[in-house]
């Protein structure tokens, strides 16, 4: 039954989920932005090839991108341990997350610029225009509808993460479906918590997508 402590709890976990798939989007974004410009820029047909710099981040990203995430959250126990002090909890989930998501972000950021016209980065170069000034006005500004539509694919893979974090007690609404749902056999609970999910999925898709149409100007 839906009392008022199963929606307190509900909208606890509504709010956590939220927290985890933010700040996790964020952090990722820090950190897979880089690398995704620097495997961009180094690949053999980059502005600045460097095949040297590129194989080693190439199998790094390829490596992190192989491990399941539930066995990456246990791996990463004793790290988000010394980081945050607990391997238990929101917060404590976002340093596997950010982990996770930072080489999926980089891919996506690498293919997004991978599509920009070369005709352009070469009138730019004609100008005179200096790498940072191709990566930042050209690149990333020709790429910035399809770095957009990445972020919304990004955020809605992290978030189903945060779900799976549930499991080990990650907080949110997975653990809420894992506690109620899968060990003491409340369907009603669990259904709540994966329409719940479906829906904050959807919510970001609809933002995503229109932040996309927004600035796209070809």
């Amino acid at each position: 039954m839906f009392n008022s402590e199963v929606l307190s709890m509900i909208i606890k976990g509504i709010g956590e989920t939220l927290y985890m798939t933010i700040f996790s989007t964020g952090f990722g974004y820090l950190l897979g932005l880089p690398l995704g410009i620097i495997l961009a820029v180094s690949d053999k047909d980059g502005i600045r090839p460097n095949a040297f710099l590129y194989r080693i981040l190439d199998v790094l990203s390829n490596i992190l991108r192989s491990i399941p995430f539930l066995i990456l959250l246990i791996l990463l126990i004793p790290f988000t341990r010394a980081i945050v002090g607990k391997s238990y909890g929101s917060t404590a989930t976002i340093v596997p997350l950010v982990i996770a998501a930072a080489p999926f972000i980089g891919r996506m950021i690498e293919s997004s610029i991978k599509e920009v016209d070369s005709g352009v980065v070469e009138a730019a170069r004609s100008m005179g225009a200096s790498t940072l000034t191709i990566i930042w006005k050209v690149l990333l500004v020709e790429a910035r509808t399809s770095i957009l539509t990445g972020a919304t694919i990004a955020i809605g893979t992290i978030l189903g993460y945060s779900a799976m974090a549930g499991t080990v007690g990650g907080g949110g609404l997975g653990d809420i479906a894992v506690r109620y749902g899968y060990y003491r056999y409340q369907e009603d609970i669990m259904i709540a918590t994966v329409i719940l999910l479906i829906l904050l999925v959807q919510l970001f898709q609809i933002v995503g997508m229109n932040l996309a149409a927004k600035f796209d100007h070809r």
